[in-house]
């Protein structure tokens, strides 16, 4: 390992040599250690992939004090406390556009890459690879492309993975779930392929996959998760089966699997989950009645279940009318579907205990998905530093 880096570091610095020489002579006068050095080659070249920068947030990155870049943090270096080192890059919000040099690779002590919401394109850097310490990635609502970034699972440091509202394709590799990762968003993406088996290996306390198409059933292995996983979102992925019947193993406060082609009933179990706060099931194919105790768990603010084929519901339900019962088969209520249609889906010949036992694959009609922008999860400008190292 320590080989490595003095091969990278040389690279780095007989490459800033041969191009800047001057420059390069100037910095490593007047950086006080080799660790700073190599930084100002990486920021030197991430300078010049960028196209835009309409904020302006990279146009002080000039000489050789780069702890003054900004967006850039610096602090002692875990190793050596008497080491000033590059800790932390945060560029959100900035909409920059360009591409991420291999370059990046030289900043082995970063911690944390904050880049959400900007116009950057291209792929991940292998070299990231020597990225050890990185304990926070956000790539989030860029325009990266390809598949998904293998050098990510290789970060044994890393907690908080941010895909989302990118361009990635191909399928979601299953050593992304053997990560020790207390947060996964990789939702609004082009991913498709089922989930993995071993996802119920991975010890994330929230799990976003929303949006890509992910082919198949909810593997019962999510129930492993029990002890860390509080909110699940596979809304939007093409999903079918029936739900988990032992979903309230999880402590769960947000449990969303709207529009997709779930069928069956719902589980008693769901009423189990007392820390449930949100439960989203509309547009998929569920029926039957809505089990009281689903309506009675004492912190449930929301219960979304429109576009269904749900037949009947208890009075404590009713409190939830007010979030659109449209499109099922209750008597008696408007905007309701119409009774041939309710009584010619084959409810009774679904049952869960037995994987597809529905053939029947007509899609459920369905409303466009809201256009919501994404949401910076874990914002690194709330104590920033706090989280470094």
């Amino acid at each position: 390992m320590k080989n490595s880096y003095l091969n990278l570091l040389c690279f780095g610095c007989l490459l800033c040599l041969l191009i800047f020489p001057n420059l390069f002579c100037q910095a490593s006068q007047l950086l006080p250690n080799p660790r700073l050095v190599n930084a100002y080659t990486a920021f030197q070249a991430w300078k010049r992939a960028i196209q835009s920068d309409p904020m302006k947030f990279t146009s002080n990155w000039r000489g050789p004090n780069v702890c003054n870049y900004s967006g850039v943090y610096c602090a002692s270096a875990p190793d050596n406390p008497h080491i000033t080192t590059v800790a932390g890059i945060d560029l959100n919000h900035g909409n920059i556009a360009g591409s991420l040099p291999e370059e990046l690779g030289l900043l082995t002590d970063l911690a944390l890459i904050h880049l959400n919401s900007n116009r950057f394109s291209g792929t991940i850097p292998k070299s990231f690879y020597n990225l050890h310490l990185l304990h926070e990635l956000d790539l989030s609502n860029n325009l990266f492309t390809g598949f998904f970034p293998s050098v990510i699972l290789s970060l044994p440091s890393l907690k908080f993975l941010d895909l989302r509202f990118n361009q990635f394709e191909g399928s979601v590799p299953s050593a992304l779930f053997d990560l020790k990762l207390d947060a996964l968003f990789i939702n609004n993406n082009k991913f498709r392929s089922s989930i993995p088996d071993n996802i119920g290996n991975s010890p994330v306390s929230v799990i976003v996959l929303a949006t890509n198409v992910l082919l198949g059933s909810i593997p019962s292995s999510f129930t492993k998760m029990a002890g860390t996983l509080e909110e699940i979102n596979l809304m939007n992925t093409g999903l079918s089966g029936c739900l988990p019947p032992d979903i309230d193993r999880l402590s769960l406060t947000v449990y969303d699997v709207r529009f997709n082609n779930l069928i069956g009933p719902l589980s008693e179990n769901i009423g189990g989950i007392k820390t449930l706060e949100q439960l989203h099931v509309a547009h998929n194919k569920l029926s039957d009645h809505i089990p009281a105790s689903i309506c009675s768990l004492p912190r449930l603010l929301n219960f979304t279940y429109s576009y269904n084929y749900f037949s009947g519901d208890p009075p404590p339900c009713h409190k939830f009318l007010g979030n659109d019962d449209s499109q099922n088969c209750f008597l008696g209520r408007p905007s309701q579907r119409s009774t041939e249609e309710c009584s010619s889906f084959p409810a009774q010949e679904v049952n869960c205990s037995i994987p597809g036992s529905l053939q029947n694959k007509t899609p459920v009609p369905r409303s466009p998905l809201p256009k919501t922008p994404p949401s910076v999860g874990w914002d690194d400008q709330h104590d920033l530093m706090n989280r470094i190292y």
